[in-house]
């Protein structure tokens, strides 16, 4: 029995005409195509998801979550309507070859494009999987899957051309190879952002999570995404700042993680002593000072030294300048350093140093080198301006001023 011209035989016997016939056929044809590539697209839909959905809940592993998540098995479950309307093509159009030769090609195109869609389902599971690993939920899944599929995206845009135009696919890519210069043009940074994420990855540059500091494009924050053409910052103030990931390794930037991995966060910051303020200590100078807990001993022991060194070689000191002499400056600065070693805030078991510069116009600055034990932001600062409050308001015990430029109400009194 000829089943695809049951239709065509029953409306010749009932008097339509030859042309007639064959276009009902054809389309009656197309409808019960339709409609079955509809109910068994629907119902395989149905079916595979709900099983996959079964092995999801009795499976402790989040992966074929993720893949229900990421539409896998929808995806996959067109597969057989493709399949069954590839065979029913021909018998549709039996009268029609031109129809039938164009309709294959679609559902080949079509073909194709399901095929990228699985691969991209898969492949965004893997990454959102991965993310989730503690050892590789900081690496940039995201640039490794956007090259797998800017490879998957251009073959398949390549066989979808090669077989519209009816061309072998291998010598429709010799000829394409002839263009490859404008393609390398057109895709030049795609192929940087792959080279510098393969880079990144591999020197272990950057990571999510990592704190960095890229002055050239305002960015200071969190690493929050990697990905083959941009790297996405989310600074302090919550903006987020997008850089080319090859700048990461054409450009200059910093990287905290040294000091979040490390024991302690550095604290280096100066204090402008005024330089007219600095002199020597007399010995009522020095008996006044040893009152101050923190460097009682440290004076005690200093000025023995020093009355020792002077006494043994004769030195005159009816002048402070001659022989060893303490000097305000250098008592406070042992002042501080002793501060600074016992504050509870500050890790002693990294260096701690207070030192001094060299002089400038504002004065000699005194700087404190030292690192706070807590990391966190908010309590750094704490730390720094709580050792800052303190030092700054002893300067006057040591007879020593901070230096400031002029303000209107010092001019004032200077006129006066």
């Amino acid at each position: 029995m000829n089943y695809e011209h049951i239709l065509y035989d029953y409306l010749i016997e009932i008097g339509f005409s030859e042309t007639s016939s064959v276009y009902l056929n054809m389309l009656a044809s197309l409808i019960i195509l339709v409609i079955i590539l509809f109910l068994v697209d629907f119902l395989v839909r149905k079916i595979l998801v709900k099983l996959f959905v079964q092995f999801a809940i009795k499976t402790k592993n989040n992966f074929d979550n993720i893949l229900i998540k990421n539409k896998a098995p929808e995806y996959i479950a067109h597969i057989i309507p493709l399949i069954i309307a590839l065979e029913l093509i021909p018998f549709v159009f039996v009268d029609f070859p031109y129809f039938e030769n164009m309709v294959e090609k679609g559902f080949q195109v079509f073909a194709i494009i399901l095929t990228i869609w699985i691969v991209r389902s898969i492949l965004n599971t893997l990454k959102n999987y991965f993310k989730t690993l503690p050892s590789l939920k900081d690496k940039p899944i995201d640039s490794y899957i956007q090259v797998f599929m800017i490879f998957a995206w251009t073959i398949g845009i390549l066989s979808a051309i090669a077989i519209i135009t009816g061309i072998q696919f291998i010598q429709f890519i010799t000829t394409i190879g002839a263009a490859s210069a404008v393609i390398i043009l057109v895709f030049k940074d795609t192929i940087l952002g792959f080279v510098a994420s393969i880079q990144v990855s591999i020197n272990d540059m950057v990571r999510i999570s990592d704190w960095i500091t890229f002055e050239k494009y305002g960015a200071d924050g969190t690493v929050i995404e990697i990905n083959l053409a941009t790297v996405k910052v989310q600074n302090f103030d919550n903006t987020i700042t997008t850089i080319p990931t090859y700048a990461l390794i054409s450009d200059s930037f910093k990287n905290w993680r040294g000091m979040d991995n490390s024991g302690g966060r550095r604290i280096k910051r100066a204090l402008n002593i005024k330089l007219n303020s600095i002199d020597y200590l007399s010995i009522s100078d020095i008996e006044n000072l040893k009152k101050i807990d923190l460097i009682s001993s440290y004076l005690e022991n200093r000025q023995e030294d020093i009355e020792g060194y002077n006494s043994k070689n004769n030195i005159d000191k009816s002048l402070l300048l001659n022989g060893r002499n303490l000097t305000n400056i250098g008592v406070f600065r042992k002042y501080v350093e002793t501060y600074v070693e016992n504050h509870s805030g500050i890790n002693k078991d990294m260096m701690i140093m207070v030192r001094q510069l060299a002089p400038t116009t504002q004065g000699i600055p005194i700087e404190i080198y030292a690192f706070s034990s807590d990391k966190r932001w908010q309590n750094y600062e704490y730390i720094m301006a709580d050792i800052f409050d303190h030092v700054i308001a002893a300067v006057p015990y040591f007879n020593l001023e901070l230096f400031e430029l002029p303000n209107n109400a010092s001019l004032l009194e200077t006129s006066k």
